[in-house]
């Protein structure tokens, strides 16, 4: 799932929804709960300081009547989450008595002294100590609302809870006061106004159970491990579809040799079949979840391991992980040798992606590893594999993460990435590769790397990136010294017009953002005349106080510019409403022209503001915009809580140039392309074509009353210039792509999960005439980034015609 900051918007609002006790219908409008309830949310368990080992959220009934949890869960977002993060889930089962307390032990840290008493459900979940959002959901499918009125909409929240600095919250503020040995709790009355600040308050954590019992209790005893083997195989429980035959059944004594133990996160081992069945279709490999626990294993074990056999979905319209739960197990021996692992490389991984269900769920249909490569990696998931010498596709992440390809010769950039050229061509040879030893990281890689030498570990499947290689030896990078690149300067008679996505940029920035990013605008960009910029937010960012302007932001980033040698550039804008254009909440992200006046100058007309549509006036003079800076159509749907096109008439050498700035909707909520549903929905689709109607619609309008009208749209369209989106924005060839101009290896200025792809453009309109088109890789290939996006440049020869 390919994500760039989804649009939000963010209001006040009751988020609750009044549940009968036995079936959770549908609320047309969220309402305060008179039933079930968050009563307690303590995120500091195990922190320096705390007394508690572990963090909690605990559920309360102030009902009548039990309140089934069965089906529900309870999940979490951080504080302020960013584009990539997610609502983590954890399960329920059971009841609420009326009255009564459930508690759901979370993650636990190194400090603390005292137990929690013990939990009727645990999950895995590391709660910040002093920021973050827990929800109880009706389901366990993970919410994707990130603002107060989207999760406000979502009628499948029964309660939500926000506290610290959180953005995601009831009523008009978060509860103030959670630390490392404060949690927030509900008054005794269990009252919901739905309102955080009000209906709860910080102190000491105070954590109970469904059996009323409090901390310092200690846990019940584990049932001891199984002695003998059962009739059960690994291979008898991944069977030959996706979802286990076994799925929900509980089995005993699963025979299996240690082959890589996860002491963090999501904790538990893998473990594999030492006497394979010989059937391709069945895997021999499969995961222990041992929830909070870390597994008392190492690899080499040769292990016993009774449970429950599971489909774990980790996000929306993923594939699902089939895993035993609840484990009981015993260690026969150690020392024993591992399984030999699968070789993955060009001959052993089909051509061929996915099977198609034309767009319906795969999880049933008959595995066939020697034509699909998910349905290769899906008899492989839980299982030792290993590659040589593979080449680096995606760079090292924060998160200690790297893409390669075991395919070298599949879809090559000329930077040494992996093309995605089209919704048919995907790259079966990709990727992602971490370590599971944390003293050992995936070392830092720029793509077009080579890691170098044997890498081995485990399959395993993930919500992001799908199909991952859980290290247990990894190979060493070669650096193959790729540079940022540097464009040439435009010459005296040319118009150099840039975009560049600046990644939420505001004045509360670090310094170091700045001077990277007026780097890039003055050296590698060679100071373009007009620079659009993309994700400018308002001066102070995610802070939600009204404020809109951008005069510090911009202020900080042009003195930047010149003090990296560039020119000293003014700028234009049109303030959004507050909250109404999407983004990071209260960013009030929008997009912005630069230009350097030495060189060209701008038109300013007077009526252009963030509700009235600017329009093409055919005078005697020629077309001209009714208002400079203006806003295309801001009214209409297509920009609901969405980035509106900013529009603004410049005049280079005494002609008038027509810039459009364009920032479109996100393609969060779509289905993954690793996913379970095939082909794959892309349903933010949508919005994104409506808004290249809206775009084309205009500049169509500007050429009928000139047909020789310069134009340059331009920015992060946030789609590939093969989508329907760019089929809508170019029709009746009012607009030009200059991406199709590049050699196909040249193609992209955007890297996701170690695919090369483009999401930003500019285009040019027919009378723009042997432009000269750039897309200047500075960011997206390497580690160390000011930005996920690379800019591009185009330069136009006044005296090559530009003009007639």
């Amino acid at each position: 799932m390919q994500i760039h900051r989804s649009g939000s918007v963010l209001l006040t609002g009751a988020v609750a929804v009044a549940l009968a006790v036995t079936a959770l219908p549908a609320a047309a409008q969220a309402a305060p709960s008179t039933t079930a309830v968050i009563s307690e949310v303590y995120g500091g368990g195990g922190n320096s300081g705390a007394t508690l080992t572990r963090d909690f959220v605990e559920l309360a009934n102030a009902g009548s009547a039990p309140f089934e949890v069965g089906g529900l869960s309870v999940q979490y977002l951080p504080g302020s989450p960013s584009a990539g993060s997610q609502w983590q889930v954890s399960e329920l089962s059971g009841s609420i008595a009326p009255g009564g307390r459930y508690l759901v032990a979370q993650a636990a840290g190194t400090g603390g002294t005292v137990a929690l008493p013990t939990a009727d459900t645990t999950g895995t979940v590391a709660m910040a100590a002093g920021s973050g959002t827990v929800a109880l959901v009706s389901g366990t499918a993970p919410l994707t609302c990130k603002s107060a009125a989207d999760c406000a909409a979502d009628t499948r929240i029964v309660d939500l809870v926000g506290y610290g600095s959180a953005v995601v919250r009831e009523g008009s503020g978060p509860v103030p006061g959670a630390s490392a040995t404060a949690s927030v709790a509900r008054a005794a009355s269990l009252a919901d106004t739905d309102d955080n600040a009000a209906d709860l308050a910080a102190g000491a954590p105070t954590p109970v159970n469904a059996k009323g019992e409090t901390s310092g209790g200690g846990q019940e005893p584990e049932e001891p491990g199984p002695t003998e083997p059962g009739d059960v195989r690994i291979h008898d429980i991944q069977g030959t579809t996706r979802v286990s035959p076994l799925d929900g059944t509980q089995v005993t004594g699963v025979p299996g040799v240690v082959t890589g133990v996860r002491a963090s996160g999501s904790r538990g081992f893998w473990i594999q079949d030492t006497a394979p069945d010989g059937d391709p279709r069945t895997g021999e490999g499969l995961f222990v979840y041992t929830g909070s626990t870390v597994p008392a294993v190492k690899a080499g074990d040769a292990v016993l391991v009774s449970g429950k056999v599971a489909e774990y979905y980790p996000g929306t319209g993923t594939q699902s992980l089939t895993q035993i739960t609840a484990p009981r197990f015993t260690v026969l021996s150690s020392g024993n040798a591992l399984p030999a692992p699968v070789v993955l490389d060009a001959r052993s991984v089909p051509g061929r992606y996915v099977p198609s269900a034309d767009g319906g769920s795969i999880d049933a249909l008959p595995l066939d590893p020697s034509r699909y490569a998910l349905d290769l990696y899906e008899t492989l998931e839980g299982s030792r594999v290993e590659f040589a010498d593979t080449r680096v596709t995606g760079a090292t992440t924060a998160y200690d993460e790297i893409w390669v390809t075991v395919k070298p010769r599949e879809n090559p950039t000329r930077r040494g990435g992996t093309l995605y050229a089209s919704y048919e061509d995907q790259n079966t040879g990709r990727l992602k590769v971490m370590s599971l030893d944390p003293a050992r990281p995936v070392p830092t890689a720029n793509v077009g790397d080579v890691l170098k030498g044997r890498t081995t570990g485990v399959l395993d499947y993930a919500s992001y990136g799908g199909y991952n290689v859980q290290a247990t030896e990894l190979g060493t990078v070669v650096d193959k010294k790729l540079r940022r690149e540097v464009t040439r300067k435009q010459r005296k008679d040319e118009l150099a017009v840039a975009t560049y996505n600046v990644e939420n940029l505001d004045a509360r920035d670090d310094q170091a953002k700045f001077d990277t990013l007026a780097e890039g605008v003055a050296v590698n960009l060679s100071s373009p005349d007009i620079v659009s910029l993309e994700e400018i937010q308002d001066d102070n960012g995610a802070v939600n106080d009204g404020t809109t302007g951008s005069e510090a932001t911009l202020k900080r980033f042009t003195d930047a510019i010149v003090a990296k040698g560039g020119p000293r550039y003014a700028w234009r804008y049109i303030a959004p409403e507050n909250n109404k254009d999407g983004g990071e909440p209260g960013g009030n992200i929008r997009n912005v022209f630069l230009f350097n006046p030495q060189r060209v100058s701008f038109t300013d007309r007077a009526g252009g503001d963030a509700t009235t549509p600017v329009r093409a006036v055919d005078t005697w003079k020629g077309v001209e915009l009714s208002a400079s800076p203006g806003r295309i159509n801001p009214a209409s749907p297509a920009w609901a809580d969405s980035r509106k096109p900013l529009v603004g008439e410049f005049v280079f050498r005494g002609k008038p140039v027509f810039v459009i700035g364009n920032h479109f909707a996100s393609k969060g909520g779509d289905q993954p392309l690793h996913g379970r549903y095939q082909e794959p929905t892309r349903s933010s689709e949508t919005k994104r074509i409506q808004q290249a109607a809206e775009v084309n619609t205009f500049v169509t309008a500007l050429l009928k009353a000139d047909r020789s009208a310069k134009v340059v749209a331009l920015g992060d369209f946030n789609d590939f210039e093969f989508s329907p989106t760019m089929k809508a924005l170019t029709k009746g060839r009012a607009l030009k792509p200059l991406i199709t101009t590049l050699p196909r290896s040249e193609r992209y200025s955007y890297v996701f999960d170690g695919n090369s792809q483009t999401l930003d453009h500019i285009l040019t309109s027919p009378g723009i005439r042997r432009p000269d088109y750039d897309v200047v890789h500075i960011n997206a290939e390497f580690a160390d980034q000011a930005s996920d996006h690379d800019p591009q440049v185009v330069r136009v020869k006044v005296g090559g015609g530009f003009w007639h």
